[in-house]
């Protein structure tokens, strides 16, 4: 599992569980005034996961006012970009003269906690705000920093294009640590620079900037979410994806080299694990086999079979019974 700290406010007394929840945010961001109207029993919830160059928080907590001002900048100098994702409440967050407020799980923005900033976290109702933040050091992001400066606090949208996959990756790592293995850190890291410095790029009109190797990983990126969002298209294959991102077949298979698995390899891959899956999923238990390979892009019934018993070990028909639970 990902080396990750957890805190959690309740387990203490309630004149306690602000001091110890802020102490986490202090270490992130360095010190900042809160306000809130909970502060004499304040519950919340923080999740830690370091990725090593950057660490990715899960957060949940009351409504709160936080602020950094210059004095506070100038005594606690830090070289650290914040990213933030709202997924629930209203936020507001301003910098360098920008104000934004952010459309809860659609938009994320860009601070500097080298410089003063205010961010204004509202809850839904009674309930807490959910947000993921990430710590990015200046030296991580292959960007120029005064061009970095004209966004901060601008509002990004976290669902289109590139954008969507970093926000897809970033919930995936910030809700679901227990999913990856320590030693997939730094790969996690990387694929969230990679992604987060060619969103920034996009919305600074500077690609060219960027290194070959931040381009490769974005784009390669960009294919494999095209892939896994059209499996069941029986258009889908390595010309439909080369043409449906511009870029030759020749480019398309470049940016596999060195992988384990060619383009049309990993449509196969990915469409037979869609079939392992619904064959054991209860709700599909009375649905034929070949409409289940047919509905996945293997038409042909023998093919499929011979594919999934090369894949898995076993005919579709005998993995299906092996995971079908008894009748009561």
């Amino acid at each position: 599992m990902l080396p990750n700290l957890v805190v959690d406010t309740t387990v203490l007394p309630p004149a306690d569980r602000f001091e110890f929840w802020y102490s986490l945010v202090a270490q992130e961001t360095g010190p900042v005034h809160i306000t809130s109207a909970r502060l004499d029993d304040f519950v919340a919830y923080a999740r830690a996961v370091d990725l090593g160059r950057i660490r990715v928080t899960s957060l949940r907590y009351p409504s709160l006012h936080a602020t950094r001002p210059a004095g506070l900048v100038r005594r606690t100098a830090t070289d650290i970009y914040q990213l933030t994702l709202p997924l629930t409440g209203r936020s507001t967050l301003v910098q360098d003269r920008t104000e934004t407020a952010l459309v809860a799980a659609s938009h994320f923005t860009l601070l500097d906690t080298a410089h003063p900033y205010i961010a204004r976290h509202r809850a839904d109702g009674p309930g807490l705000a959910r947000t993921i933040t990430v710590q990015i050091p200046y030296a991580a992001l292959p960007l120029p920093p005064d061009r970095l400066r004209r966004l901060l606090a601008t509002p990004m949208s976290s669902r289109l294009g590139v954008a969507g996959l970093l926000g897809h990756h970033l919930r995936s790592i910030a809700m679901h640590p227990e999913q990856y293995e320590s030693n997939q850190a730094d790969m996690l890291a990387g694929m969230a620079l990679d992604l987060l410095a060619a969103t920034l790029a996009q919305h600074l009109d500077i690609e060219g900037v960027l290194s070959p190797e931040t381009r490769h990983a974005a784009l390669r990126a960009r294919v494999v979410d095209f892939i896994d969002r059209h499996l069941g298209s029986a258009e889908l294959n390595p010309r439909s994806v080369a043409a449906a991102h511009h870029i030759s077949l020749r480019t398309l298979h470049r940016l596999f080299e060195g992988e384990a698995t060619t383009p049309a390899g990993l449509i196969r891959v990915k469409r037979l694990e869609r079939c392992r899956r619904d064959l054991a999923n209860p709700l599909h238990a009375r649905q034929p086999v070949h409409l289940i390979a047919a509905r996945w892009g293997f038409p042909d019934k023998a093919h499929f079979s011979r594919l999934f018993r090369a894949s898995f070990g076993c005919s579709p028909q005998a993995y299906r019974a092996a995971h079908t639970p008894p009748d009561r």
